[in-house]
Order: structure tokens, then C-alpha cells, then sequence
């Protein structure tokens, strides 16, 4: 964390806030992993340089769907205060976003475009999945017919986030906002999906955050279809029926399961081969969906957004 208790927000479960004046924000990924609502003592090495470069991608992928909060990411836009600490800017170095300061939603904007997760677990019960009928006889990881819109309440920290029907997020934000969110949502996830089919990487689902502006603009925040928010499927190992090869935590998730933890903290330290093979996996997700080589990532002073 930055040492400027003047400017500094809160810390998320991946991300530390800075708020630099009344209109812009820094937000800071660290290497932090969290599973099941849980932040695992066990860092994963350039984690949040992953997250940080992939989601940098997608807000110039995604630019003409909706406005995004990301306005730059050069340290030597950062008030001095923040940069008086020796070797910060070299910390800071890949991991950080200047965003618009905005309102955010309560609300975790989940598509699902193929049935997997907590998902899945809901169809076996209801047939459905956040109200949303499904087809009977569907299989875990099966592709939908069409994405749907699959929201869930964004819970207090320390606690689980709760899926919720689109009736509900209407009562939260109201009709009109809801129904843009969910629009801007299912129009993300079809992008997402055609540049990662490219790439030979299915995006099973995903979630995104919104937020406003005093003028009432809907802005897309935090990060985006990175392995935290995103299941990555390889296209060539999918077979429906049960759970899949992914480039997401899926794989720390799996380890997860097998261990005597009740899913409250605090979590288990991850064996380093855990926590390198959950490495791979993130550097092998941007690599494929960007194009570029996540080794050139690091070595870059400032990655123009």
C-alpha cells in the first residue's frame, strides 16, 4: 500500500483506492487472491499486473458499447505525496489506473454465456438460474442457447455475494438504470466472446461493475474479463458434463475444495505450486486474448490506455 493516508480510500479484496481529488480516483492492483470471498494469505506473483494490463485491453476493446471510468495510467500524473516513497513508481508500474470517480452500483453484473459455478448449482435446483428459465436436461458447462443476464447483490465484506433475480436490481438502482445495465452487460459479454474465440478461449461467463456520474452516465469500472471476474475455457478441451480446463482461479478454487476449510477466513497458504500454476494461467489468459507477450508488459514504463 502507498504510504498517503491523506488520499487513501479502503482496500478491496484485490484493488487499494486513492482518491486524488473530487473527480478522479487511483485504483492499485496488488497480488492478492481471493476465493470464495475469502483473501488467501498467499500472494500469486504479478497477479494484479494481469489483471491490470488485461483489463486496460478491454476498456479499448469495449469504448464504443459504453464509457469506461479508465482516463490514464502514467505515474507521472500522481500527486507527489504519492510518489515520495523510494521505488514506488516501479511498484506502481503495470498495476495502476487513473479512473473517473463515479457511484457504484450494488450490483455484480454477471453473464453467463455457458452453465458452470453457482450457476449451475441453481439450475440442478430451480431449473433456473437467477430466475431465468432454462431448457430441461441441461449438462454442467453446456453453452446456452443465448447469454443471460445473471446479477447478483454485491454483499458486505466478509460475506457472500447473493444471486439475485432482475426484479430485484430493478428495486436497487431502479427500472430504467437496471435495464441499461443489463443491455450494456449482455453487449460486453457477446464482444468478450468473439475476441477470446479468436484466441481459441471460450468466455463461459463473466461479471462486470458499473457505475454513475452526477450527470447520470453509466460508466464501466473496476476491471474487466480478466481470470478474477471471467471464466477461460480452453475451446479445444471443452466437453460438456462437467467442469473444465480453465485460465482463471478455478485452478486455486479446485485445490481449494479438496482441503478441511470451512470457507471462512482465514484461508489456507497455497503450496507454491499452486500459486505458480495460478500464475501461468493469468500470464497464459492475457497472452492469448491480447496478443502480446506479457514479459514486453513488464518491461514497459507506461501503457497508453
Amino acid at each position: 500500500m502507498l504510504r498517503a493516508e491523506a488520499l487513501f480510500l479502503r482496500s478491496g479484496k484485490v484493488r487499494d483506492l486513492y482518491r486524488l481529488d473530487d473527480a478522479r480516483l487511483l485504483l492499485v492492483a496488488s497480488d492478492r487472491l481471493s476465493a470464495f470471498d475469502v483473501v488467501l494469505p498467499t500472494p500469486i506473483r504479478d497477479k494484479g499486473r494481469v489483471l491490470t494490463g488485461l483489463s486496460r485491453f478491454w476498456f479499448a476493446e469495449t469504448a464504443d458499447i459504453v464509457p469506461n471510468h479508465l482516463l490514464g495510467t502514467d505515474p507521472a500524473a500522481l500527486p507527489a505525496d504519492l510518489l515520495a516513497e523510494p521505488g514506488v513508481v516501479g511498484e506502481l508500474r503495470g498495476r495502476m489506473m487513473i479512473g473517473r470517480l463515479a457511484e457504484v452500483l450494488p450490483v455484480e453484473c454477471v453473464v453467463r454465456g455457458y452453465l458452470s459455478g453457482s450457476g449451475w448449482k441453481e439450475y440442478r435446483t430451480d431449473g433456473a438460474v437467477c430466475g431465468v428459465p432454462l431448457p430441461p436436461g441441461l449438462r454442467e458447462s453446456d453453452r446456452l442457447r443465448e447469454p443471460i443476464f445473471t446479477p447478483a447483490y454485491k454483499a458486505p465484506a466478509g460475506q457472500h455475494d447473493e444471486n439475485i433475480p432482475f426484479a430485484h436490481v430493478a428495486t436497487l438502482v431502479g427500472p430504467d438504470l437496471a435495464r441499461r445495465v443489463r443491455e450494456s452487460s449482455l453487449a460486453l459479454y457477446r464482444r468478450g466472446a468473439e475476441v477470446c474465440e479468436r484466441a481459441g478461449i471460450i468466455l463461459a461467463d463473466t461479471k462486470f461493475e458499473f457505475g454513475t456520474l452526477p450527470t447520470g452516465e453509466l460508466l464501466l469500472i473496476d476491471e474487466v474479463m480478466t481470470p478474477d471476474s471471467s471464466r477461460f475455457w480452453d475451446a479445444a478441451a471443452w466437453e460438456p458434463g462437467g467442469p473444465q480446463p480453465s485460465y482463471d482461479k478455478q485452478f486455486v478454487r479446485d485445490w481449494l475444495e479438496a482441503q478441511p476449510w470451512d470457507k471462512r477466513a482465514p484461508g489456507p497458504a497455497l503450496p507454491d505450486a499452486v500459486a505458480e500454476g495460478t500464475r501461468a494461467r493469468y500470464v497464459e489468459a492475457y497472452e492469448r486474448i491480447t496478443g502480446g507477450s506479457f514479459a514486453r508488459y513488464l518491461e514497459e514504463d507506461v501503457i497508453a490506455p
